[in-house]
């Protein structure tokens, strides 16, 4: 007997990424859809590429003028994620999944942009942590996690694609980083270059954040329950810890090696600020390869295996970036490393996604990246210490990898795919 026509469009509303009707839902919003790609991948450009990975370009300033260590330049990002992370990432992932992502990444955007203008007028420690503190909340609110909620949303069978897309922004973001914030020190001074980048973070990405539509079918109380349940199911999974330890790992190896990256350089290897944005942008610019490669292989293949390759991708690079003398080995090593990168931070989502699916996928991302910001605080501010401690970055270098290693250990052990009834 067929069903009433209004029974099926509301299976249809509530059922958005399932079967047929998602798929056909899909083609109806792609207008929409285009919107949303293009807004993640501006957001995504300013908060991580030039926010995230241009900070790191400013830390052999702030060494020479303020004496600071290379322990104490890396700690802002390790004492603010960790207060920031455990507080505000599970509460950020509830907040998205109830009301949407919109609102938290307009936060996020100024709060991002606010902390840069905050940090280039900064002079002791004290106040160097506080515009921190600001700007890892504006990370947690404004960067990955709302973006990738969004983009799954909005995309089903093309999200591997989609998030590819989205996350060039973070690549060509931080391949240009490098020489737009060399070029504006060489005019107004490596402070005045901070406040700016920190307003042109704000220009460029609120208003596109203020005017991008949520995704469609809000959920019904009945899904809400649902879906408080398979949360409590996820905690209680073994899918679920190894996911999280193993993307800590390979984002602890990607952020102790991209933080320190310019201190080494600059300071011990006495690189010229020209020579050491040219490697730093290399790395960055092949991570614009492995994002669109990766987002390929993922809509292809089992994303379980697209992770290994990327975390063992990571672990291949570092050493050739921290040991070699030879400047060819060093740009080798800088694309590979950074096609490892690319793909690092894009897979996560997608992997859980398609181990519990999307209707919980705000809080359990809020967790996972929760547990990954602070991997990504201690291990730079580590690399940092040992540094200080040895003189030389071998024993950080070779920490890093076996860091690596490990998270693709645990990856592993991951199923494939979600199990279903």
């Amino acid at each position: 007997m067929n069903e009433p026509k209004q029974l099926l469009d509301e299976r249809e509303r509530i059922q958005p990424d399932r079967g047929p009707t998602g798929a056909n839902r899909q083609t109806e919003l792609r207008p929409g859809a285009v919107q949303v790609a293009a807004t993640a991948f501006v957001v995504l450009f300013c908060i991580v590429g030039l926010g995230l990975w241009g900070l790191p370009f400013y830390y052999d300033f702030m060494v020479q003028q303020f004496g600071w260590t290379r322990a104490q330049v890396t700690s802002g990002n390790a004492l603010s994620k960790l207060v920031v992370g455990p507080v505000f990432g599970f509460i950020a992932g509830w907040i998205i999944d109830r009301f949407g992502p919109r609102r938290v990444m307009m936060a996020g955007i100024l709060m991002a942009g606010g902390a840069l203008v905050g940090l280039g007028w900064v002079s002791t420690l004290g106040m160097f942590y506080f515009f921190y503190f600001f700007n890892a909340l504006g990370y947690v609110c404004g960067g990955p996690l709302p973006n990738q909620v969004l983009l799954s949303r909005w995309f089903d069978k093309s999200r591997g694609k989609a998030m590819g897309f989205a996350y060039l922004g973070i690549g060509i973001g931080g391949a240009t980083v490098p020489w737009i914030s060399h070029a504006l020190i060489q005019h107004f001074g490596w402070q005045s270059a901070l406040r700016l980048l920190g307003v042109l973070i704000i220009l460029v990405a609120f208003p596109l954040a203020f005017f991008v539509k949520e995704a469609p079918s809000p959920l019904t109380s009945e899904r809400k329950v649902s879906g408080s349940v398979e949360v409590m199911g996820a905690f209680k999974s073994l899918p679920f810890y190894l996911l999280t330890f193993g993307s800590m790992c390979s984002i602890a190896a990607v952020s102790g090696t991209q933080q320190n990256l310019k201190l080494f350089l600059s300071l011990d290897r006495h690189f010229s600020q020209g020579d050491a944005a040219r490697v730093l942008s290399l790395v960055l610019s092949f991570s614009i390869v492995g994002r669109l490669l990766m987002g390929w292989l993922a809509d292809r293949f089992s994303k379980k295996y697209v992770m290994l390759l990327t975390y063992l991708l990571v672990a291949a690079g570092i050493p050739f970036l921290f040991l070699s003398h030879s400047q060819a080995v060093l740009y080798a090593a800088a694309a590979v490393f950074g096609i490892g990168l690319g793909g690092d931070y894009m897979i996560i989502p997608l992997m859980t996604a398609e181990i519990f699916g999307m209707q919980v996928l705000g809080r359990l991302l809020g967790v996972i990246l929760t547990a990954g910001g602070i991997a990504e605080a201690v291990s730079p501010w580590l690399t940092g210490r040992l540094r200080d401690a040895t003189g030389n970055y071998s024993e950080g270098c070779f920490v890093l990898v076996g860091i690596a290693l490990l998270g693709a250990t645990v990856v592993a052990g991951l199923p494939q795919r979600r199990k279903t009834a």
